[in-house]
C-alpha cells in the first residue's frame, strides 16, 4: 500500500471505552479487506503522531490512538494501570472491527503492548517491543514518583532538558532538531496531572510473570545508547519470550521509531509477514 493511498484512505474519531473514557484514534489505510494490520502504541507524553515516520514505510493498515491521559483522549483521574490502557486498545479494536493485529509499542507503549498480549493473546498476532521493559526495577516506584512530583510542582518545562537527552543521542539532536522540537511541543501540551498518573503507573508496572506465557512471534528492539530502558532490560525480554528476536540499533538512544523509522518499520514488516491469514 503506497503512502498516497494510505493518506487518502483513513478514518478517525473517538471511541468510548468500557469505563466511559473517550479515546481518540486514527486508522490509516484500511479498506476493509486488508489482512495486514498493526496497532502502534506511543511512548509516554507523546501522541498518535509519534508513529507517522514509521507508518510511511509500512505496507499495512495501521491503527494508532492517543492513550488515555494523552493527546485528544480523555484525561480521567487515576490511578492508571497498564492493564487499563490495554483494555482501551481492545475497545478501540472492537470499534474498528479488528479481531487481531500486530500489537507494537515504544517505551510506555511497549509496556501496554505487553499487557495487551498477556490479556488478549488470541488478538495479538505478533508483538513488537521497542525501547521498553517488563519491569523498571525495585527502585522504580520511588523514581517515577519523584518525576511525577517534579512535573506537578515545577511544571513540565522543568523536565525538557532531562527528557531530550534521554530521548535522543547527541548526534541526532544536532542533525534533526526539528524532530526534537516536535517532541518537546507535544510533551509540553500534556495535562500535568495525567502525566504524573502515567509516571506512577510505569513505576508500578511489573509484567515479568507474563513473559513465559507469550507464544506469538515477537521482536525486541532497543537503542545501543538507551539508558531509560537499557540493553540489559531488552535482553531480559528476549530471554523471557520464547522465540523472540533481539535487535540492538547502533547509535540510537530511547525513541528509536523517530531516530531510525525505516529500521523499525522493517522489523514490523517481518512480523506482519508472519501473521496468519484469517
Amino acid at each position: 500500500m503506497n503512502s498516497d493511498l494510505r493518506r487518502a484512505n483513513h478514518a478517525d474519531g473517538l471511541v468510548k471505552t468500557r469505563d466511559g473514557t473517550r479515546i481518540r484514534f486514527l486508522l490509516h489505510g484500511d479498506d476493509g479487506d486488508d489482512t495486514r494490520r498493526a496497532v502502534l502504541i506511543h511512548s509516554l507524553a507523546m501522541d498518535h503522531t509519534f508513529w507517522l515516520p514509521v507508518i510511511e514505510h509500512l505496507n499495512a493498515a495501521v491503527l494508532v490512538c492517543d492513550c488515555r491521559g494523552h493527546g485528544e483522549s480523555d484525561k480521567p483521574a487515576g490511578p492508571y494501570t497498564v492493564e487499563l490502557f490495554a483494555n482501551d486498545i481492545a475497545d478501540v479494536l472492537d470499534h474498528v472491527g479488528w479481531h487481531s493485529a500486530l500489537v507494537a509499542g515504544a517505551s510506555m507503549g511497549g509496556c501496554i503492548a505487553l499487557a495487551f498480549a498477556a490479556a488478549y493473546p488470541a488478538r495479538t498476532s505478533a508483538l513488537g517491543l521497542a525501547d521498553t521493559t517488563a519491569w523498571y526495577g525495585a527502585d522504580a516506584p520511588a523514581q517515577w514518583a519523584e518525576r511525577a512530583d517534579k512535573a506537578v510542582q515545577s511544571g513540565l518545562a522543568s523536565l525538557v532538558g532531562f527528557q531530550t537527552t534521554r530521548w535522543f543521542g547527541d548526534a541526532f539532536r544536532a542533525s534533526d532538531p526539528e524532530v526534537v522540537e516536535r517532541c518537546v511541543n507535544v510533551f509540553l501540551r500534556n495535562d500535568v496531572e495525567a502525566y504524573a498518573e502515567t509516571c506512577r503507573m510505569l513505576g508500578k508496572c511489573d509484567l515479568r510473570a507474563a513473559l513465559p506465557r507469550l507464544a506469538m512471534p515477537a521482536a525486541v528492539i532497543v537503542g545501543e545508547e538507551d539508558y531509560a530502558t537499557p540493553v540489559a532490560m531488552a535482553e531480559t525480554l528476549h530471554r523471557g519470550i520464547a522465540g523472540s528476536t533481539l535487535t540492538v540499533l547502533r547509535g540510537a538512544r530511547h525513541l528509536t521509531p523517530l531516530e531510525q523509522p525505516e529500521t523499525i518499520a522493517a522489523e514490523f514488516e517481518r512480523l506482519l509477514q508472519m501473521q496468519p491469514v484469517p
